[in-house]
């Protein structure tokens, strides 16, 4: 019988990183506080992409805040804050895991709506630490592309989500959930986006900085293959 090879987590962790940077695409990351229009932009910047001749394809990565929220008002019950934080904390990781596998073969461009940075940023606005599966993730999976993070003054954001109708938030928690983001180790290197504008004017802006970083292709230049 052939014994089990165990490889210390130093040399795992290393080893996926370059086993997913073999296969991956490119990663477009789209953050910001709630009511900034991460999932318009995003639909938006999918269907300029291929209409440039880029395969694209958005992948959402909830952490289930808004629908816990609800079932729980649904039900009369009150979750324990720790508890409710490792579910989202879960389940957001699991997406973004899935999200990164979808990268991998997809020979294209994913855009991915909400990544680890959002669950990070949450959990400074809630008071809680980082614990060990975020850190350890972020060693593990491969560095997006590039971050766009939504940028909109949270009155305007509030007024957004008033609008659509379909969940709640309230002016201080939006303030704060901005600079928690505004907190997190590598913000610097986010490109910041003007949120407040049209959403078209959004994807124009998007598309200038994707293009200045060679990611998509200029006017009348040649579509590259995987772009």
């Amino acid at each position: 019988m052939v014994s089990p090879v165990h490889h210390p987590a130093s040399l795992v962790v290393p080893e996926c990183r370059r086993e997913f940077r073999r296969r991956r695409g490119t990663v477009i990351v789209l953050t910001g506080i709630d009511g900034a229009g991460k999932s318009t932009a995003g639909r938006l910047l999918a269907r300029r992409l291929a209409a440039a001749g880029c395969p694209a394809v958005l992948a959402r990565n909830p952490c289930g805040r808004s629908t816990l929220a609800a079932w729980s008002r649904r039900l009369g019950i009150t979750v324990p804050a720790e508890i409710l934080d490792a579910v989202e904390t879960a389940i957001r990781c699991g997406n973004v895991l899935i999200s990164q596998l979808r990268a991998a073969t997809f020979p294209g461009i994913v855009i991915m709506d909400r990544y680890l940075h959002c669950q990070l940023a949450l959990k400074r606005v809630k008071g809680r630490g980082q614990g060990r599966l975020l850190p350890w993730l972020q060693r593990l999976l491969p560095r997006p592309d590039v971050v766009f993070y939504l940028d909109i003054p949270a009155e305007t954001a509030l007024a957004r989500i008033d609008l659509r109708a379909t969940d709640s938030e309230d002016l201080e928690s939006l303030k704060t959930f901005d600079a928690a983001y505004r907190e997190l180790d590598g913000f610097d290197s986010f490109v910041r986006i003007d949120a407040g504008t049209s959403s078209g004017q959004i994807v124009q802006d998007m598309w200038r900085e994707l293009t200045a970083a060679g990611l998509v292709p200029q006017r009348g230049e040649k579509v590259r293959k995987g772009c």
